[in-house]
Protein backbone atom coordinates (compact mmCIF):
# COMPACT_ATOMS: atom_id res chain seq x y z
CA UNK A 1 0.00 0.00 0.00
CA UNK A 2 1.33 3.15 -0.87
CA UNK A 3 0.93 6.66 1.38
CA UNK A 4 -1.81 9.82 -0.06
CA UNK A 5 -0.11 12.65 0.41
CA UNK A 6 2.70 14.67 -1.52
CA UNK A 7 4.18 17.36 -1.00
CA UNK A 8 4.76 19.76 -4.26
CA UNK A 9 6.06 23.27 -2.82
CA UNK A 10 8.28 24.87 -4.92
CA UNK A 11 8.09 24.52 -9.06
CA UNK A 12 10.04 25.39 -11.75
CA UNK A 13 9.37 26.38 -15.16
CA UNK A 14 11.58 27.22 -18.12
CA UNK A 15 10.23 29.20 -20.99
CA UNK A 16 11.34 30.50 -23.99
CA UNK A 17 8.39 32.37 -25.06
CA UNK A 18 7.15 29.67 -27.74
CA UNK A 19 3.70 29.00 -27.43
CA UNK A 20 4.88 25.60 -25.65
CA UNK A 21 6.00 27.93 -22.75
CA UNK A 22 2.60 29.40 -22.98
CA UNK A 23 0.94 25.57 -21.80
CA UNK A 24 3.79 24.57 -19.59
CA UNK A 25 3.53 28.01 -17.80
CA UNK A 26 -0.57 28.00 -17.76
CA UNK A 27 0.39 23.75 -16.12
CA UNK A 28 2.71 24.93 -13.69
CA UNK A 29 0.21 28.17 -12.23
CA UNK A 30 -2.15 25.21 -11.84
CA UNK A 31 -0.31 23.03 -9.84
CA UNK A 32 1.20 26.22 -8.02
CA UNK A 33 -2.64 27.83 -6.79
CA UNK A 34 -4.00 23.98 -6.22
CA UNK A 35 -0.52 22.76 -4.17
CA UNK A 36 0.01 26.33 -2.90
CA UNK A 37 3.42 26.41 -4.29
CA UNK A 38 6.00 29.00 -4.62
CA UNK A 39 6.48 29.41 -8.71
CA UNK A 40 9.86 29.78 -10.56
CA UNK A 41 9.60 31.13 -14.22
CA UNK A 42 12.98 31.44 -15.65
CA UNK A 43 14.16 32.19 -19.07
CA UNK A 44 18.08 31.24 -19.69
CA UNK A 45 19.88 33.79 -22.43
CA UNK A 46 22.38 31.64 -24.37
CA UNK A 47 25.08 33.58 -25.81
CA UNK A 48 26.03 30.80 -28.43
CA UNK A 49 22.75 32.51 -29.72
CA UNK A 50 24.74 35.62 -30.06
CA UNK A 51 28.03 35.63 -31.84
CA UNK A 52 28.35 39.80 -31.77
CA UNK A 53 29.53 38.79 -27.92
CA UNK A 54 32.69 37.04 -29.29
CA UNK A 55 33.58 40.66 -30.72
CA UNK A 56 33.29 42.71 -27.76
CA UNK A 57 36.59 45.00 -27.96
CA UNK A 58 37.04 44.74 -23.80
CA UNK A 59 36.16 42.82 -21.29
CA UNK A 60 33.71 45.65 -19.80
CA UNK A 61 32.08 46.07 -22.99
CA UNK A 62 31.26 42.45 -23.05
CA UNK A 63 29.69 42.20 -19.44
CA UNK A 64 27.61 45.71 -20.89
CA UNK A 65 26.53 43.62 -23.25
CA UNK A 66 25.53 40.65 -21.29
CA UNK A 67 23.92 42.75 -18.62
CA UNK A 68 21.95 44.24 -21.41
CA UNK A 69 20.66 40.52 -22.87
CA UNK A 70 19.64 39.72 -19.64
CA UNK A 71 17.64 42.85 -18.70
CA UNK A 72 16.04 42.06 -21.49
CA UNK A 73 15.22 38.69 -21.02
CA UNK A 74 14.02 39.77 -17.59
CA UNK A 75 11.36 42.32 -19.03
CA UNK A 76 10.00 40.00 -21.85
CA UNK A 77 9.56 37.21 -18.84
CA UNK A 78 7.67 39.56 -16.74
CA UNK A 79 5.78 40.72 -20.33
CA UNK A 80 5.30 36.95 -21.19
CA UNK A 81 3.97 36.52 -17.36
CA UNK A 82 1.61 39.39 -17.98
CA UNK A 83 0.65 38.31 -20.71
CA UNK A 84 -0.72 34.57 -20.24
CA UNK A 85 -1.20 34.80 -16.18
CA UNK A 86 -4.42 33.27 -15.82
CA UNK A 87 -4.05 32.69 -11.78
CA UNK A 88 -3.70 34.10 -8.81
CA UNK A 89 0.12 33.00 -8.14
CA UNK A 90 2.90 35.44 -8.48
CA UNK A 91 5.69 33.98 -10.31
CA UNK A 92 9.32 35.13 -9.42
CA UNK A 93 11.03 36.12 -12.58
CA UNK A 94 14.40 34.24 -12.87
CA UNK A 95 17.03 35.43 -15.97
CA UNK A 96 19.86 33.45 -16.03
CA UNK A 97 23.11 33.33 -18.81
CA UNK A 98 24.56 29.81 -19.79
CA UNK A 99 23.54 26.57 -21.17
CA UNK A 100 20.16 26.46 -20.79
CA UNK A 101 19.50 22.90 -19.57
CA UNK A 102 22.52 23.08 -17.60
CA UNK A 103 21.14 26.22 -15.99
CA UNK A 104 17.43 24.65 -15.46
CA UNK A 105 19.38 21.73 -13.53
CA UNK A 106 21.13 23.99 -11.54
CA UNK A 107 18.57 26.29 -10.76
CA UNK A 108 16.39 23.66 -9.66
CA UNK A 109 19.19 21.77 -7.33
CA UNK A 110 19.79 25.10 -5.63
CA UNK A 111 16.24 25.98 -5.12
CA UNK A 112 15.37 22.44 -3.88
CA UNK A 113 12.79 22.58 -6.78
CA UNK A 114 9.77 19.78 -6.35
CA UNK A 115 9.01 19.93 -10.11
CA UNK A 116 9.88 21.10 -12.93
CA UNK A 117 7.42 21.81 -15.90
CA UNK A 118 8.28 22.25 -19.63
CA UNK A 119 6.76 22.25 -23.30
CA UNK A 120 7.27 19.70 -25.86
CA UNK A 121 6.30 19.24 -29.09
CA UNK A 122 4.84 15.47 -28.83
CA UNK A 123 3.35 14.10 -31.83
CA UNK A 124 6.29 15.45 -33.68
CA UNK A 125 8.82 13.09 -32.12
CA UNK A 126 10.61 13.23 -29.06
CA UNK A 127 13.79 14.60 -31.23
CA UNK A 128 11.54 17.53 -31.64
CA UNK A 129 10.84 18.48 -27.81
CA UNK A 130 10.21 22.64 -27.43
CA UNK A 131 13.92 23.01 -26.44
CA UNK A 132 15.42 20.70 -28.36
CA UNK A 133 18.09 18.47 -26.58
CA UNK A 134 17.19 20.91 -23.44
CA UNK A 135 13.99 19.08 -22.50
CA UNK A 136 15.34 15.86 -23.09
CA UNK A 137 18.65 16.41 -20.81
CA UNK A 138 16.70 17.89 -18.03
CA UNK A 139 13.99 15.16 -17.90
CA UNK A 140 16.99 12.77 -18.59
CA UNK A 141 18.93 14.57 -15.63
CA UNK A 142 16.74 16.05 -13.31
CA UNK A 143 16.63 14.85 -9.51
CA UNK A 144 12.66 15.99 -9.34
CA UNK A 145 9.82 14.80 -11.28
CA UNK A 146 9.44 16.62 -14.98
CA UNK A 147 6.23 17.15 -15.89
CA UNK A 148 6.31 16.98 -20.25
CA UNK A 149 3.06 19.31 -21.59
CA UNK A 150 2.60 18.69 -25.49
CA UNK A 151 0.43 20.94 -27.45
CA UNK A 152 -3.15 20.10 -26.34
CA UNK A 153 -5.99 18.29 -28.05
CA UNK A 154 -8.69 19.96 -29.87
CA UNK A 155 -10.86 18.88 -27.28
CA UNK A 156 -8.70 19.99 -24.15
CA UNK A 157 -7.27 23.40 -26.20
CA UNK A 158 -10.00 25.39 -24.77
CA UNK A 159 -8.77 25.60 -21.21
CA UNK A 160 -5.50 26.28 -22.04
CA UNK A 161 -6.09 29.12 -24.35
CA UNK A 162 -9.30 30.79 -22.55
CA UNK A 163 -9.70 32.38 -18.85
CA UNK A 164 -11.10 28.80 -17.44
CA UNK A 165 -8.83 27.00 -14.83
CA UNK A 166 -7.50 23.76 -16.33
CA UNK A 167 -8.84 21.04 -15.18
CA UNK A 168 -7.21 17.48 -14.29
CA UNK A 169 -10.29 14.81 -14.57
CA UNK A 170 -8.77 11.83 -15.55
CA UNK A 171 -5.68 11.05 -14.37
CA UNK A 172 -3.60 7.54 -15.17
CA UNK A 173 -1.11 6.60 -12.92
CA UNK A 174 1.03 3.55 -14.20
CA UNK A 175 3.24 0.79 -11.84
CA UNK A 176 5.12 -2.22 -12.98
CA UNK A 177 5.58 -2.99 -9.12
CA UNK A 178 8.83 -1.67 -8.74
CA UNK A 179 9.92 0.41 -6.02
CA UNK A 180 10.26 3.86 -8.04
CA UNK A 181 7.17 3.40 -9.69
CA UNK A 182 5.15 2.82 -6.38
CA UNK A 183 6.15 6.84 -6.33
CA UNK A 184 4.19 7.58 -9.52
CA UNK A 185 1.62 5.80 -7.63
CA UNK A 186 2.62 8.68 -4.78
CA UNK A 187 1.97 11.24 -6.94
CA UNK A 188 -1.12 9.80 -8.46
CA UNK A 189 -3.28 9.90 -5.48
CA UNK A 190 -1.96 13.74 -4.31
CA UNK A 191 -2.92 15.30 -7.73
CA UNK A 192 -5.94 13.21 -7.92
CA UNK A 193 -7.31 14.68 -4.52
CA UNK A 194 -6.17 18.26 -5.08
CA UNK A 195 -8.32 18.33 -8.18
CA UNK A 196 -10.94 15.75 -7.46
CA UNK A 197 -9.94 13.79 -10.59
CA UNK A 198 -10.80 10.37 -11.05
CA UNK A 199 -7.50 7.71 -10.73
CA UNK A 200 -7.22 4.98 -12.57
CA UNK A 201 -4.36 2.81 -11.51
CA UNK A 202 -2.79 0.46 -14.70
CA UNK A 203 0.07 -2.19 -14.90
CA UNK A 204 0.85 -3.89 -18.51
CA UNK A 205 1.50 -7.36 -18.67
CA UNK A 206 3.84 -7.98 -21.28
CA UNK A 207 5.28 -10.91 -22.88
CA UNK A 208 2.86 -13.45 -21.49
CA UNK A 209 1.97 -16.27 -22.95
CA UNK A 210 -2.02 -17.67 -23.91
CA UNK A 211 -2.07 -20.16 -20.88
CA UNK A 212 -1.46 -17.88 -18.00
CA UNK A 213 -3.15 -14.84 -18.91
CA UNK A 214 -6.28 -15.14 -16.64
CA UNK A 215 -4.04 -15.88 -14.03
CA UNK A 216 -1.74 -13.46 -14.20
CA UNK A 217 -3.92 -10.88 -14.84
CA UNK A 218 -6.20 -11.69 -11.61
CA UNK A 219 -2.62 -11.43 -9.53
CA UNK A 220 -1.90 -8.15 -11.27
CA UNK A 221 -5.66 -6.82 -10.37
CA UNK A 222 -5.01 -7.97 -6.81
CA UNK A 223 -1.59 -6.36 -6.11
CA UNK A 224 -2.95 -3.01 -7.69
CA UNK A 225 -6.07 -3.02 -5.50
CA UNK A 226 -3.84 -3.31 -2.91
CA UNK A 227 -1.49 -0.26 -3.57
CA UNK A 228 -4.89 1.55 -2.90
CA UNK A 229 -4.95 3.45 0.51
CA UNK A 230 -7.30 2.98 3.19
CA UNK A 231 -7.15 6.43 4.22
CA UNK A 232 -7.80 8.68 1.00
CA UNK A 233 -10.62 10.91 0.14
CA UNK A 234 -10.35 8.91 -3.61
CA UNK A 235 -11.77 5.78 -2.97
CA UNK A 236 -14.93 6.17 -4.79
CA UNK A 237 -12.79 7.61 -7.60
CA UNK A 238 -9.92 5.08 -8.48
CA UNK A 239 -9.96 2.05 -10.85
CA UNK A 240 -7.58 -0.15 -11.78
CA UNK A 241 -6.49 -1.32 -15.21
CA UNK A 242 -4.38 -4.28 -15.99
CA UNK A 243 -3.37 -4.05 -20.02
CA UNK A 244 -1.54 -6.70 -21.96
CA UNK A 245 0.49 -5.80 -24.81
CA UNK A 246 3.61 -3.17 -25.14
CA UNK A 247 3.66 -1.02 -22.29
CA UNK A 248 3.88 2.31 -24.00
CA UNK A 249 1.01 1.29 -26.80
CA UNK A 250 -1.22 0.47 -24.06
CA UNK A 251 -0.62 3.04 -21.93
CA UNK A 252 -1.14 5.49 -24.64
CA UNK A 253 -3.96 3.56 -25.64
CA UNK A 254 -5.82 3.76 -22.46
CA UNK A 255 -5.09 7.34 -21.78
CA UNK A 256 -6.42 8.22 -25.49
CA UNK A 257 -9.70 6.05 -24.57
CA UNK A 258 -10.19 7.31 -20.85
CA UNK A 259 -9.89 10.84 -22.38
CA UNK A 260 -6.53 11.04 -19.83
CA UNK A 261 -6.00 14.91 -18.62
CA UNK A 262 -2.52 13.68 -17.40
CA UNK A 263 -0.29 9.98 -17.05
CA UNK A 264 2.23 9.88 -14.46
CA UNK A 265 4.92 6.71 -14.36
CA UNK A 266 8.25 6.52 -13.16
CA UNK A 267 11.62 7.46 -15.26
CA UNK A 268 13.02 4.06 -13.97
CA UNK A 269 11.50 0.68 -13.54
CA UNK A 270 12.05 -2.23 -15.80
CA UNK A 271 12.57 0.09 -18.65
CA UNK A 272 15.16 1.68 -17.61
CA UNK A 273 17.13 4.80 -18.22
CA UNK A 274 21.32 4.49 -19.51
CA UNK A 275 23.65 7.32 -20.18
CA UNK A 276 22.44 8.40 -23.30
CA UNK A 277 18.66 7.23 -23.80
CA UNK A 278 15.40 7.98 -22.12
CA UNK A 279 13.63 5.04 -20.67
CA UNK A 280 11.97 3.64 -23.63
CA UNK A 281 8.17 3.25 -22.35
CA UNK A 282 8.25 7.01 -20.63
CA UNK A 283 10.06 8.37 -23.92
CA UNK A 284 7.51 6.69 -25.88
CA UNK A 285 4.59 7.71 -24.38
CA UNK A 286 5.57 11.53 -24.01
CA UNK A 287 6.58 11.23 -28.02
CA UNK A 288 2.98 10.02 -28.15
CA UNK A 289 1.61 13.48 -27.09
CA UNK A 290 -1.62 12.01 -25.98
CA UNK A 291 -1.64 14.35 -23.43
CA UNK A 292 0.77 16.33 -20.07
CA UNK A 293 3.06 13.51 -18.89
CA UNK A 294 4.78 13.42 -15.31
CA UNK A 295 7.67 11.70 -15.36
CA UNK A 296 8.92 10.93 -11.66
CA UNK A 297 12.59 10.07 -10.79
CA UNK A 298 13.65 7.24 -8.79
CA UNK A 299 14.65 9.55 -4.95
CA UNK A 300 17.76 9.03 -3.78
CA UNK A 301 18.18 6.72 -0.50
Amino acid sequence: MIQAEMAIERILCPVDFSKFSVWAFTHASSLAQHFGAKLFVQYVVELGQYPSADFAPNAYAYDEFCSTLLSQGEAQLRAFIQAHRKYEVAPECIASKGMAADSVLSFAKQQAIDLIVMGTHGRRGFERLMLGSVTEKVLRMAQCPVLAVPEPRSDFAASTTSGDEIQLRQIVACTDFSESSYEALHYGISVAEEYHANLTLVHVLEDVSTPGCVENTTTAYKRLDGLIPTQTKLTSRITTAVRIGRAYREISQLARESYADLVIMAVHGRNSLDDAVFGSTTYRVIQSGVCPVLAIHKTSP
